[in-house]
């Protein structure tokens, strides 16, 4: 009768890739950090942004680092933020990888920072703001999840004129009535009142009208 497997871990250095659409000049604006959801690639991502103003509208896409194929035809890929193994160590690691696009993009404070989750990436967005205390001018958490594990000291930080939404389809197959009613309780002590819930005709989808409405 053998010994029982051992898991160890070893740290190296990792490469991973980020897409951004139009230019960073002096004339923008707004600066975007969406965070697609699980099966997607954030250059297809950013589709959803693209009749944003380009002169004034800067979005950064973040790569989700574990990539797979979305089926047996082994054509199209897609990816995820975390699952649940090893997920202290993955989330670790996606801070890290998030931190470098922030110092490599040199934001500067006034522009108006606008940090969008969909879906999966809701998860990671919401883990980014609160672990790194990141300031944003807007948070958008569009249908996904709040982990369980933050608080409202997590995200005590932000300022009181940030702006926060949720918005979530009244079709989404993920998101139960019993779900839904767990999210809102969450959110209210969370966010303290704050966040701005906007219900729309749809299920789990991006709607590119809804993302345009965020800066008017």
């Amino acid at each position: 009768m053998g010994n029982k497997p051992l898991e160890k871990s070893v740290g190296y250095q990792s490469t991973n890739t980020y897409e951004t659409l139009n230019e960073f000049t002096k004339e923008t604006k707004n600066v975007w950090i969406v965070f697609h959801g699980m099966g997607y690639l954030s250059k297809y991502f950013l589709k959803y942004f693209d009749e944003l103003n380009p002169v004034e509208n800067y979005i950064i896409a973040p790569q989700a680092p574990s990539k797979y194929y979305m089926n047996n035809s082994f054509k199209h890929v897609g990816a995820s933020w975390l699952t649940k193994e090893n997920t202290k160590t993955e989330i670790n690691n996606n801070l890290s990888y998030l931190d470098a696009i922030l110092e490599n993009e040199a934001i500067f404070p006034t522009h108006n920072l606008i940090i969008f989750g969909y879906s999966q990436g809701v998860s990671m967005v919401t883990r980014w703001v609160a672990q790194r205390k990141i300031k944003c001018n807007h948070l958008v958490l569009y249908a996904g999840g709040i982990p369980d594990e933050l608080n409202e000291n997590d995200f005590a930080h932000l300022s009181t004129t940030s702006r926060i939404t949720i918005i979530i389809g009244d079709k989404d197959q993920y998101i139960t009535e019993e779900r839904l009613s767990l999210e809102r309780e969450k959110s209210r002590v969370i966010f303290k009142g704050r966040a701005n819930e906007h219900i729309f005709d749809g299920g789990h989808i991006v709607k590119k009208e809804l993302i345009n409405n965020l800066i008017q």
